[in-house]
């Protein structure tokens, strides 16, 4: 039977063949999704008007409206009807009697019934005091009756609509908020309401009021499949359970899979996950823009003022080579060509992280269209700046989303497209797997000053469930993809077993202390064994309380932490065999030697500075070698202050200090006094870097008092505005007396920031302690520096003494 024939039966017979030409739309196989929708409201319309002709003879100033869904004309299995009988108020108990002639039919037939009696002026006022009543008004559709009541009464709701939007849409952006907190979100749920949730269908409608409002407009790409596909959902679900539901519940999504012709509960799952996410993507951008262009209304009369009538200027803060921020936004510099700087994605995310400022949809769209991919393995900087985006806590969560709805995390790691969206079936997780990977690097950031290598932690934090996305035991493929993924972003052989290890064995510290007898040697022989070193030990320790924080509040205990710490420590007693050695006296190339004896003979600091390269990983030098940043040697005849002097004037020239090593060399026989040689990598945080001789005559200065570092750092700070930024961990300052038998190690675990090593260096000599050497490394946004320092007459500090420098150490840098 053809459209046209079912519509003429529900014609003919009235209700009972309204009933059947329904069902038989709705068992028909070769008609689904939105024709079936469309067919179903045309069909409606139809008996409606039957019903309207039939009760309205010789009524004038009447018509019959669909408003909400209805009035778009979707109409799921079991979706109510939303109907408004509007009246010019001539006649009404004719009306009344009307309204009878509709609702009691829609009634008998067991159909939910939305309806109201109006005038226009009764339903303007209506939507002005109810915001639901109003978005239901922006889809009204005329159905039967007086067109032109119908007509006026669109063209004034949308002219209502937009005169009020200032007032209405932060009303609505509430609303939306309130009932995301009630539902939660619907990409993450495993029994999820496919229309109140945040990301579903009252979302999606909402993005169409606030397009009606010409205030601002959603992203418009992808939005209607995901809209479709989650109405298709839903059709699915009503007809599966003959009721009209929302709620997608585990005992069901089997069937509704079925019915949409799909493999399985985890096809359907990750394909309503996908939608979700796209629409609210979408609403976190529209929001945006909407709180932006009411900002810019409310305070562009001011500055016209102020600016007698001129245009005001936009202003842009620099936050990173390429990328500024502009209102309240991270987008590209002016200057910035993705086309040639490819790491330039990974930098202007980790930026927008460590501000807290969201990455604005034209520059993520911008660099999908035009960056290059990067070089296998990827550049130092790409690298660091990846571990500084997963390293900055909360905030990289809306960034790393931006990334992933422009394709950009699957171009820069193509096996998380396997888990992505994937649902996890298991009640104590909270989120898919690809969410539970960013919420454990998120976690993991804030233990960075528990490990020393922070930048291992946040990587294999955001790796340690990747092999979810394989069949298998997940930790036995994430070791494999761990290592593949580790190589490409350029760690050294070293640190990719080092990830690798902490993938394969990261439950192994919860498994074997709620489950193993910590009394039995051979258990924890066995974990030592797994580990095999203090360091890898300590980042599994790290790496497991952040996967079961991240998973969710039945993953993790008071208890569970006490029982995982416990066998800690008795693995580190077995490991307490690889206690490290004092640092060995490299020998000085013939270059450090030729600057050591020209500081000492002139009295004065001597530097050369010279660009630094690596081969990649895992193979010799060929071609052109990647450039890393900048070396600099610097020797200075032995003298207080030469640490904080250095650092600051690094600092004064935004250079960024990667790595640093300071030690004391030894001078040929015949050449007196005592030379510091520093051997740092630095790079520039924008434009180019200075000059040699600018550098040196500047050192001269602060080492001899006349250049006010600390006071032209402070006066810079002052001239920026404070951003609210990623909350990091407190710095962290231990002291670790077994470290070495010459010197006392003082190990500081800090966020980098312009201008720290410089407020170590002066806090250190103000506690009257010599630093015999340094090993500074910038893990990210982590600092992690260990000092070697001694008394004045050379020999380790005792252990009160040096509690106290560390104490008063963490102090500054805290305040």
């Amino acid at each position: 039977m053809t459209g046209t024939d079912v519509q003429k039966e529900a014609e003919d017979s009235g209700p009972s063949g309204y009933a059947a030409a329904r069902l038989r739309l709705l068992t028909e196989e070769a008609r689904s999704g939105p024709p079936r929708r469309a067919a179903l409201a045309e069909l409606t319309d139809d008996w409606l008007t039957g019903l309207f002709a039939a009760g309205a003879e010789g009524l004038r100033g009447a018509s019959l409206v669909a408003v909400g869904g209805y009035g778009r004309g979707e109409l799921s299995p079991r979706s109510d009807l939303d109907l408004l009988l509007l009246h010019d108020g001539s006649d009404i108990k004719a009306v009344s009697a009307l309204a009878d002639r509709l609702w009691y039919p829609v009634w008998d037939l067991g159909l939910d019934l939305d309806h109201s009696v109006r005038t226009p002026a009764e339903a303007r006022k209506t939507a002005g005091e109810d915001l639901k009543v109003q978005l239901g008004l922006l889809d009204a559709r005329h159905i039967a009756g007086d067109l032109g009541l119908t007509a006026s009464l669109r063209t004034a709701v949308l002219a209502d609509w937009r005169n009020q939007a200032p007032k209405r849409l932060p009303e609505l952006q509430e609303l939306c908020a309130e009932r995301a907190e009630r539902q939660g979100e619907l990409q993450y749920l495993l029994e999820p309401d496919l229309k109140e949730a945040r990301g579903g269908l009252r979302d999606a409608t909402a993005l169409r009021a606030v397009a009606a409002s010409w205030l601002a407009d959603a992203p418009r790409e992808g939005l209607a499949d995901a809209r479709r596909r989650l109405l298709d959902v839903r059709d699915a679900l009503h007809l599966a359970t003959g009721r009209a539901t929302d709620r997608l519940a585990l005992q069901e999504q089997d069937q509704v899979a079925a019915e949409l012709g799909l493999l399985d509960a985890d096809t359907l799952l990750r394909q309503v996950y996908e939608a979700a996410r796209l629409v609210s993507y979408a609403s976190d951008v529209t929001w945006r823009e909407v709180g932006r262009v009411l900002r810019s209304r409310a305070v562009r009369p001011r500055l016209r003022a102020m600016l007698g009538g001129g245009k005001p200027t936009t202003e842009r803060s620099p936050l990173a080579e390429g990328v500024v921020e502009q209102d309240g936004e991270v987008v590209l510099a002016r200057a910035a060509r993705p086309e040639r700087d490819p790491v330039l994605p990974l930098r202007a995310a980790a930026a927008a992280a460590q501000a807290g400022l969201p990455l604005s949809l034209h520059a993520v769209r911008r660099l999908a269209a035009t960056v290059r991919p990067l070089p296998t393995p990827w550049p130092a900087e790409a690298r660091e700046q990846l571990v500084t985006l997963l390293g900055s806590g909360r905030p990289t969560i809306e960034v790393w989303e931006a990334l992933e709805a422009e394709g950009l995390i699957t171009r820069l790691l193509p096996d998380w497209e396997r888990v992505r969206c994937r649902p996890q079936r298991n009640a104590v997780h909270l989120w898919t797997v690809d969410r539970h990977l960013i919420e454990t690097a998120v976690r993991a950031s804030e233990f960075t000053r528990r490990v020393s290598r922070p930048d291992l932690l946040l990587v294999a934090a955001l790796l340690h469930d990747i092999g979810k996305g394989w069949p298998g035991d997940h930790s036995v493929a994430g070791e494999i993809i761990a290592k593949d993924v580790a190589a490409r972003i350029g760690f050294d052989r070293h640190d990719v077993a080092v990830v690798a290890t902490l993938v394969r064995h990261h439950l192994t510290l919860i498994d074997t202390a709620t489950r193993r007898d910590l009394e039995d040697p051979a258990t924890v022989r066995s974990v030592a064994e797994a580990v095999g070193s203090q360091g890898t030990l300590e980042l599994l320790h790290a790496l497991t309380e952040a996967d079961a924080l991240a998973t969710g509040p039945a993953a993790w205990s008071s208890w569970r932490g006490s029982l995982v710490a416990d066998l800690v420590e008795r693995v580190s007693a077995v490991l307490a065999g690889d206690v490290p050695d004092d640092p060995e006296e490299a020998a000085p190339t013939a270059e450090q030697e030729r600057l050591a004896l020209e500081a000492a003979a002139t009295g004065s600091p001597v530097l050369a500075l010279r660009a630094q390269t690596e081969p990649p990983v895992g193979q010799e030098p060929s071609g052109d070698p990647e450039p890393l940043g900048v070396e600099l040697l610097i020797a200075v005849p032995d003298q207080p202050g030469v640490l904080p002097a250095v650092a600051g004037v690094l600092a004064m020239h935004r250079l960024t200090v990667r790595t640093a090593e300071l030690r004391s060399l030894h001078l040929p026989d015949g050449v007196d006094g005592s030379v510091l040689l520093l051997d740092w990598r630095v790079a520039a945080e924008y434009g180019s870097l200075p000059q040699a001789a600018r550098l040196r005559s500047d050192l001269v200065r602060a080492l001899d008092g006349s250049l006010d570092i600390a006071g032209r750092l402070a006066e810079r700070d002052a001239a920026y505005p404070r951003r609210r930024g990623v909350v990091a961990p407190a710095a962290r300052v231990s002291v670790h007396p077994a470290a070495s038998r010459l010197a006392t190690v003082i190990e500081v675990r800090s966020q980098d920031a312009p201008g720290l090593l410089f407020r170590i260096g002066r806090a250190l000599e103000d506690a009257s302690v010599q630093v015999r050497s340094a090993h500074v490394s910038t893990l990210g946004a982590n600092a992690v520096d260990a000092f070697y320092v001694t008394g004045p007459q050379g020999a380790p500090l005792p252990g009160d003494e040096a509690a106290s420098v560390a104490r008063k150490l963490e102090e500054t840098l805290r305040g």
